[in-house]
C-alpha cells in the first residue's frame, strides 16, 4: 500500500514563503502525475497545482498562479510546492496526491489514486 507523506508545513506570517515536499512511503510510484490540494476549515478541498510525470506540464489554480510553483525530482521520488507571498487565505491543510501509472495532469481530485495525510499551513496576518 502506497502512502504519501507531506513535509514542510508550519506557521508563517503573511508575505513569507514555505516549501512543501511530498514523497511516497512503502513503494515507488512510477509514471505518476502529482498534485497538491488544500482544505481550509469549513470549506471543501480544492485544487492547488498539478505536475506531469515529465515535469513539463503544470496547471495552477488561479488563486495561487504567480505565487506558487510545483516541481518534482523523479530521482528523489519527491514533489515540491514552493509557496511565496503567502496570504492568510492560503491557510489550510495541504494534501499531496498521486496518479499511479498515469503521467498527465488533472485538476480533479477523483482522478488521483493515492493521498497523503496532509500538512498544516497557517498564515498569520
Amino acid at each position: 500500500q502506497v502512502q504519501l507523506v507531506e513535509y514542510g508545513g508550519g506557521l508563517v506570517q503573511a508575505g513569507d514563503s514555505l516549501r512543501l515536499s511530498c514523497e511516497p512511503s512503502g513503494a515507488t510510484i512510477s509514471s505518476a502525475a502529482m498534485g497538491w490540494f488544500r482544505q481550509a476549515p469549513g470549506k471543501e478541498r480544492e485544487f492547488v497545482a498539478t505536475i506531469s510525470w515529465s515535469g513539463r506540464g503544470t496547471i495552477y489554480a488561479d488563486s495561487v498562479k504567480g505565487r506558487f510553483t510545483i516541481s518534482r525530482d523523479n530521482a528523489k521520488n519527491t514533489v515540491y510546492l514552493q509557496m511565496n507571498r503567502l496570504k492568510p487565505e492560503d491557510a489550510a491543510v495541504y494534501y499531496c496526491a498521486a496518479r499511479n501509472g498515469r503521467s498527465w495532469v488533472t485538476i480533479h481530485e477523483y482522478e488521483y489514486d493515492y493521498w497523503g495525510q496532509g500538512t498544516q499551513v497557517t498564515v498569520s496576518s
